[in-house]
């Protein structure tokens, strides 16, 4: 049985993966949460993990307390992150935390030959190359989490030798699918996380209503997968049930298809290569009876465009788009800005920086840094 580590415990993902850990047995060797130290230690009591991080250390005293009657390390900080990262006792880590603080403990995993199941991501948006470059070095595998990404991993299952055309990137739309920018004017924040398919974490919902998170992934999958900008089409599929497709040199389209639920593609991740019956329910095909696709407003959702544009351009464009977005949704979360904003001030941000290359780790800070100050200092 692999040894599982968890970045992210408390969170959406993270909640669903403990799912997975209690329907299979998994074992649990630490955990980490941002700043839920309650729910942390009631993980921690169940589970016996060797050791647990609190990132935001203003609970680590709480959490320590909590856990004062058992033998559990306790840890916190990006050092606590980074140590579970690097740890022996590691098979897997599952890194499922939210913005840049999860791009450390991943290179920090991959430095220590750990396999990593990836759901973070602003790992590979911000520093995909050097992520990439890291892990093939190291021979380390990663696998993705994004039920998108997992469905190309799987479609190419036992196709290594057969060459990719493009790939079938399926987006559900959002909250907001149909509606123009002019519908957009006064949408509130509770209308922005209303998702129609998916339940998912407050950051990443806003990122599906502006369409971000498609744009997000569509830089992942070029990573991921080695493509080019023009191999990856973004097809908005509002069932969510056909999770995304290759399209093969042959023009043949091999496609995965399942019930919208993350659990799926975490426990694919974790137990890859075996398939073992999953804690959700099976996809009846009768009971949607009929299955849309429709192409992408690029104009009324600029997020994806912008994303598109900063991927083919390269260097240190997608992590300013990464930055910049996720100050911006933070502003719109806490009412200090209006949702067609976040746009706005994430493509003001990337017009606003040169080009730079990506050499390394601090190059992808330097980056992140000077966009967060900016868009920052753009509503001040």
């Amino acid at each position: 049985m692999k040894r599982v580590s968890v970045l992210g415990s408390t969170g959406s993902i993270g909640l669903q993966s403990m799912d997975v850990a209690r329907k299979h047995g998994l074992d649990i060797q630490a955990l980490a949460a941002n700043s839920n130290y309650a729910k942390l230690a009631e993980q921690a009591r169940e589970f016996s993990p060797e050791m647990v991080c609190i990132f935001d250390d203003k609970y680590y005293s709480a959490l320590k307390s909590e856990l004062a009657d058992t033998n559990i390390k306790v840890l916190c900080g990006m050092d606590g992150l980074c140590e579970i990262a690097a740890d022996k006792g590691n098979d897997i880590l599952l890194n499922s935390v939210v913005g840049m603080v999860g791009l450390l403990p991943t290179l920090t995993a991959i430095e220590n030959g750990k396999d990593i199941a990836l759901a973070n991501k602003e790992t590979l948006v911000a520093g995909g190359r050097i992520v990439m470059d890291a892990a093939a070095e190291k021979g380390v595998k990663i696998y993705p989490v994004d039920s998108e990404h997992s469905a190309i991993f799987q479609c190419l299952q036992g196709n290594s030798m057969n060459r990719i055309s493009k790939i079938i990137l399926t987006a559900s739309g959002g909250p907001f699918f149909g509606k123009k920018k002019a519908d957009l004017e006064n949408v509130t924040v509770a209308e922005a996380l209303n998702h129609p398919n998916w339940s998912m974490g407050n950051k990443i919902t806003i990122d599906s209503s502006t369409l971000m998170n498609k744009g997000f992934e569509f830089i992942e999958a070029k990573w991921l997968f080695d493509l080019e900008p023009d191999q990856i089409e973004v097809v908005v599929h509002r069932q969510s049930v056909l999770h995304s497709a290759v399209q093969f040199e042959d023009f043949s389209v091999i496609g995965q298809m399942g019930v919208p639920d993350m659990r799926i593609p975490i426990q694919y991740a974790l137990l890859y290569p075996e398939r073992k019956e999953c804690p959700t329910k099976p996809l009846s095909l009768t009971d949607y009876g009929t299955l849309t696709f429709e192409k992408p407003d690029l104009e009324t959702f600029d997020c994806l465009a912008l994303c598109i544009e900063a991927i083919t351009k390269g260097g240190t464009y997608p992590c300013i788009v990464n930055a910049a977005n996720e100050v911006a949704v933070s502003l719109f979360l806490n009412g200090k800005i209006r949702f067609l904003q976040i746009g706005e001030l994430v493509r003001s941000a990337y017009e606003h920086f040169r080009f730079k290359e990506i050499n390394n780790y601090e190059d992808v800070i330097a980056a992140d840094t000077a966009a967060r100050e900016y868009v920052r200092n753009s509503v001040e």
